[in-house]
């Protein structure tokens, strides 16, 4: 049984940065894509970024070039560095994995079959 959990999370200012951290356990999941989405209240969950186990990676364009995705596989963990952030980015945040071998990263979130419980990032003015 794979548990992801999520940790991180806080309130920052806009224009300020944060990173999220997951740690897998349960199984190594070094050639498993890893994943970050979110969700504000009332809306969707929608993807946030993605890295399989060869570094490629895929992000949302509305975080493109503030936020990356890292894994350490040593580790068993998944990183979301997160800078310039805005209000819009307000949102829990939720890691996730998929259960196919040597995949490659995708945005959906019916793709993966494990995910953490969220960890809530605030952003104020």
């Amino acid at each position: 049984q794979v548990q992801l959990v999520e940790s991180g999370g806080g309130l920052v200012q806009v224009g300020g940065s944060l990173r999220l951290s997951c740690t897998a356990s349960g199984r190594t999941l070094d050639r498993n894509v890893l994943a970050w989405f979110r969700q504000a209240p009332g809306r969707e969950r929608e993807f946030v970024a993605a890295i399989n186990w060869r570094a490629i990676m895929k992000y949302s364009d509305s975080v493109k070039g503030r936020f990356t995705i890292d894994r350490d596989n040593a580790k068993n963990t998944v990183n979301l560095q997160m800078n310039a952030l805005k209000n819009e980015d307000t949102a829990l945040y939720f890691c996730a994995a998929d259960s196919l071998v040597g995949a490659v990263p995708t945005t959906r979130a019916r793709d993966y079959e494990y995910w953490g419980r969220g960890t809530q990032v605030n952003v104020s003015s």
